[in-house]
């Protein structure tokens, strides 16, 4: 009886620890983390860390402790933390008046020997060296690998005085007086092992280093576009664990704090959020707060429409574009004939031709369209030794077609047909989709089809430049009135330091080096930030706003044939970037943190504003509120109803910056479709500084739906060009019914 008893016993205690074992799984499962977002830092929280400890407890359920919760507190430069909540703690933290939002902690994705003198940037353009050293770039990205030539500090003196930062590069991790400062936020240290993020540093910052190539291409010297610049490195992202919302918001947190000049940020979501719950918006308004401009990528969600996520007015959002140097390869067929392609192929057959497969030919157990993709798995590894495998889809045939041993593979670029060229983890070359039909019509017609795989080589690309295909494109989702992205900058084919432990290709791919050819707005983003870093060595004393304001005047116009809505001012801005007219705008339009506010208050309510802005604004009511298109933005852009009669009015102030005497006229660029007005024509200053106001207005009978119409206003004094591009346009008749 009492053994009965005690077995009895035993199998109760065991069913309740499997019990509370379950319990606590699901309710670990349970919980996400989320961002809990409270504005500017108030000035009566004597401890932020406690204030947020305690918020937090008032809304964890029974038994929870908030410190085991806790996973980051935003202290520096802004209010807020990162929480592992359940929905019924995230909805309690919503409905209090003290938060601006609650929102899931995301996941954010990464998105030169040539491009600086392809945009007439040399190594003797004109500089200010002293000042050039002083200038600290924050690089938010997957940390940096130090010990690269392009960041070694000889000839560089102590750190800046105003610099508040650190070095906790962690483990095997030393700053020098190049890189000066390093935080990490995952893994567990600063080290890059990506290879991403020593790319944009070196291309925003690096040291010039002569005689870097990959494997023989793209030889040159490899430098940044302010080469005396301190770097500032914040690892937010790795490989295995790619980027996090709340490790985002807290390395803006510490960049702000820490004295950064300008931050560059390759890393964007891949849907468009509100500003309230999109961690770099966020982080970006309150280092503009600070006088830091911050440069964010666009995002590699293109070609199609409303795809860029860097939208908010106070961030320079920059596409990528191609420049005159292009690299392809080749693949001569049996029969003589030759096709092009966009790849990077370092191996060479020795000029001899080997048997042509198709994926469907040499597989098992797959269905013939999965075959034909190379999916993976799909491929047999003995019936593809010695050939040249043939897969229709590009990003599965790659890595399927080096696992199992393939010779070679010819593939097949569907989507991005017209531009970028990657770099190949085996002989192969990748065809758009015309040409890769064109080998299959050969391989049709003939019993014993061969080709050759020719190494790629350079050439000149002469309509440079153009948006690449992957490069995200407007309209604006969150403002539609706002045009973006606002710059286009090189990002195609880039070749700049990279970690030497990092994969150069795909993850199977042993091969290392220390410089690499890459493609994205990730690179494009960084040659923007040393724009902005080289406009503020010449004029230090320059809001955000100005310096954003300069470049994008001052930019080369870009063309477009096409009037579809993702073309034109949607996929590059206003133009392509000229960093030697930069300097010297002329005007600029300047916009203030008041002016930001008072957007945000079109937006969301009062009481959420005054948290963000962290003091009493008061929101504008009925006719005084405004529109976006009242902001002071260097474009001007407007969404209309279609088929229907419109009056777009633009009222904009410029500041002079160039000669004190100054008279400059309008210069229309004009468009059939639409009617505009300056007023006045002409404006006359006397002094530096002096601001002038205009109003520009649009007129029209009526659109069709899914149009762009472009056109631009210059202001000219005969020295200086200050370009602003006009856009109506129209949404797609769903999308009008939706809005």
């Amino acid at each position: 009886m009492a053994k009965h008893r005690a077995l009895l016993f035993y199998h109760a205690f065991i069913i309740l620890i499997l019990t509370l074992s379950l319990f606590c799984k699901a309710t670990s499962e349970d919980r996400k983390v989320y961002i809990v977002y409270l504005g500017s830092l108030p000035d009566w929280v004597f401890s932020p860390s406690s204030h947020h400890l305690s918020i937090l407890q008032r809304v964890v359920q029974e038994n929870g402790s908030a410190e085991n919760l806790l996973v980051r507190s935003y202290k520096r430069s802004f209010n807020g933390f990162a929480a592992k909540l359940t929905d019924q703690e995230r909805e309690k933290l919503s409905n209090m008046k003290e938060v601006v939002s609650v929102f899931p902690s995301r996941p954010l994705q990464l998105q030169t020997t040539r491009s600086w003198d392809f945009m007439g940037f040399n190594e003797k353009v004109k500089r200010n060296a002293g000042v050039e050293g002083d200038i600290i770039v924050g690089v938010i990205d997957s940390g940096i690998w130090p010990e690269s030539d392009s960041f070694k500090d000889e000839g560089f003196g102590p750190p800046p005085k105003k610099w508040k930062g650190a070095c906790e590069g962690g483990k095997n991790f030393t700053c020098n007086n190049k890189v000066i400062g390093a935080r990490y936020y995952l893994t567990e240290s600063a080290r890059d092992e990506w290879g991403h993020g020593t790319h944009t540093a070196s291309t925003a910052a690096g040291n010039a280093v002569k005689d870097v190539s990959f494997y023989g291409l793209a030889q040159g010297t490899a430098r940044g576009g302010v080469p005396a610049a301190r770097i500032a490195v914040y690892k937010v992202c790795s490989r295995e664990k790619s980027c996090s919302a709340h490790n985002t918001l807290g390395a803006f947190d510490d960049a702000i704090a820490d004295g950064v000049d300008i931050i560059t940020i390759s890393v964007s979501f891949t849907a468009i959020r509100d500003f309230d719950e999109d961690p770099i918006a966020i982080g970006a308004f309150h280092a503009m707060e600070k006088g830091i401009l911050t440069s964010n990528s666009a995002g590699n969600n293109g070609p199609s429409g409303a795809t860029v996520s860097s939208v908010a007015p106070w961030m320079l959002t920059v596409a990528a574009s191609s420049m005159d140097r292009r690299i392809i390869d080749k693949v001569v067929l049996g029969d003589g004939r030759t096709l092009v392609g966009n790849s990077i192929n370092t191996f060479g057959l020795n000029g001899t031709s080997f048997p042509l497969i198709h994926g469907k030919d040499v597989s098992r157990n797959c269905t013939e369209k999965s075959a034909g993709s190379c999916e993976q798995g799909c491929l047999v590894s003995d019936l593809v030794k010695g050939k040249i495998v043939l897969c229709d889809r590009y990003t599965s045939g790659v890595s399927e077609a080096y696992k199992v041993g393939a010779l070679g593979s010819i593939l097949t670029n569907y989507i991005n047909i017209d531009d970028a060229s990657f770099v190949l983890p085996l002989p192969a070359s990748t065809l758009n989709n015309t040409e890769y039909n064109e080998v299959m019509s050969y391989m049709n017609s003939t019993r014993d089809p061969q080709a050759n795989l020719l190494k790629s080589e350079v050439i000149k690309d002469l309509v440079a430049p153009i948006v690449a295909s992957l490069s995200a494109r407007g309209p604006n989702l969150i403002l539609p009135d706002i045009i973006k992205p606002d710059i286009s900058a090189p990002g195609v084919e880039i070749l700049a330091a990279y970690s030497p432990n990092a994969s150069i290709s795909i993850r199977q791919d042993m091969r290392r080096v220390k410089y690499n050819i890459m493609t994205g707005t990730s690179m494009a983003c960084p040659h923007a930030t040393a724009v902005a870093a080289y406009v503020k060595t010449f004029h230090p004393d320059w809001s955000p706003a100005a310096i954003k304001s300069s470049i994008m005047t001052t930019a080369w116009p870009m063309n477009e044939t096409n009037s579809n809505i993702s073309s034109g001012e949607f996929a590059y801005g206003s133009g392509h970037i000229n960093p030697v007219k930069a300097i010297d705008p002329g005007l600029v339009y300047e916009v203030s943190k008041e002016d930001y506010v008072k957007l945000l208050c079109m937006k969301y309510e009062e009481s959420m504003v005054r948290l963000i802005s962290g003091d009493n604004s008061s929101c504008p009511t009925g006719s005084e509120k405004g529109s976006p298109v009242d902001l002071n933005y260097p474009s001007m852009g407007a969404k209309v109803a279609a088929v229907e009669p419109f009056t777009v009015k633009f009222h904009r102030t410029v500041k002079n910056v160039g000669l004190a005497n100054s008279t400059y006229k309008a210069i229309m660029s004009p468009n059939a479709k639409i009617d505009i007005k300056v007023v006045p024509e002409v404006i006359s200053f006397a002094s530096l500084n002096e601001e002038k106001t205009f109003d520009v207005t649009v007129a029209g009978s009526g659109l069709p739906y899914e149009l762009r119409v472009s056109a631009s206003l210059v202001w000219s004094d005969g020295t200086h060009s200050v370009r602003s591009p006009i856009v109506v346009y129209t949404v797609p008749k769903i999308m009008s019914k939706e809005t």
